[in-house]
This record gives structure tokens, sequence and C-alpha cells, in this order.
């Protein structure tokens, strides 16, 4: 049995996890949905705004605070290896590392950027807002699903 700080850490590595993929799961639901079926001036006007808004304190902190928690456990794993759920804590945090936050930075962002760069009202906007929301949504399910599944995998390692 994880007892302790350690399990603490997992506990917030699980609740983090979770957290950020709940946040992904509206995106992919029924947000980009909705921004979908707004005309594409419109779309890319909320989409931009939601980018500047989504950086704030409190996202960071669930977001980016996660993948530092999961850093945490996979360290701490190595440097104790467990006999109990070592697995589950190494897939979890890379689940997050690699699928979440990673797949953030390598996927999503660079969209973002792009859209930001565009004038709403513009003709290069119309034209790109289908792709971007086709692929924008595309990998946040990836995100979405790796997040759940590393909150899931660490729950499972404290069972």
């Amino acid at each position: 049995m994880i007892e302790g700080p350690y399990f603490v850490l997992i506990l917030l590595g699980a609740l983090g996890t979770g957290l950020v993929a709940g946040v992904f799961c509206g995106f992919s639901t029924f947000v980009m949905r909705g921004l979908a079926a707004l005309p594409p001036a419109q779309g890319v006007a909320a989409m931009n705004a939601i980018n500047v808004a989504a950086v704030t304190p409190a996202f960071m902190l669930v977001f980016a605070g996660s993948a530092v928690l999961c850093a945490m456990i996979a360290v701490v794993t190595f440097v104790l290896w467990p006999d109990e759920g070592k697995a589950e804590l190494l897939l979890g945090s890379a689940l997050y590392l690699f699928g979440s936050f990673g797949l953030t930075m390598v996927a999503n962002v660079p969209r973002n950027d792009t859209l930001a760069q565009l004038e709403p009202g513009t003709a290069e906007a119309s034209a790109y807002w289908p792709t971007y929301v086709r692929e924008w949504t595309m990998w946040n399910h990836v995100r979405t699903l790796a997040s759940a599944a590393a909150a899931l995998v660490y729950v499972l390692a404290l069972t």
C-alpha cells in the first residue's frame, strides 16, 4: 500500500490530471461544436478570446502544476521503485507529460498561434477556420483521453 507523502503526491496527480481531462472533455464535446457552428469570423474571434482568457493563474496552476506533479511522481517512483503500482505510476506520468502537456505544446498551441495571427473577418481566416477546428479538436480528443487515462492509472496505483 502506498502511504504518506507519496500517497498525497499521487492523489494530487490524479486530481490534477482528472481536472484537466474534464476541461479538455468540455472543449471536445460541446465548446468546439458551438464555435464551429458560428460564422467563421465569429468563431475565429471567439476562439482567439478563449485562448487569451485560458492563460490564467488558476488554469495554468492546474495544467502546468499537474505536469510538475507527474514529473515528480515519475522521479520518486524511479528513486523508490515501489513494489506496488510502479507500472501504473510511470504510465500515468508518461500519459500526461507526453499525451496531454507535450501534445498541447506541439499540436494545439501552434494552431492557436496561427489562428491568433489571422484577422477574424478576412478570407484567410475563413479559409483556415474549418481546418483549425477539425485538427485542433482531433488533437484535443487525444489530450482528453491521455489526461483521463493518466488519472485512472494513478487511481489504480493507489488501490
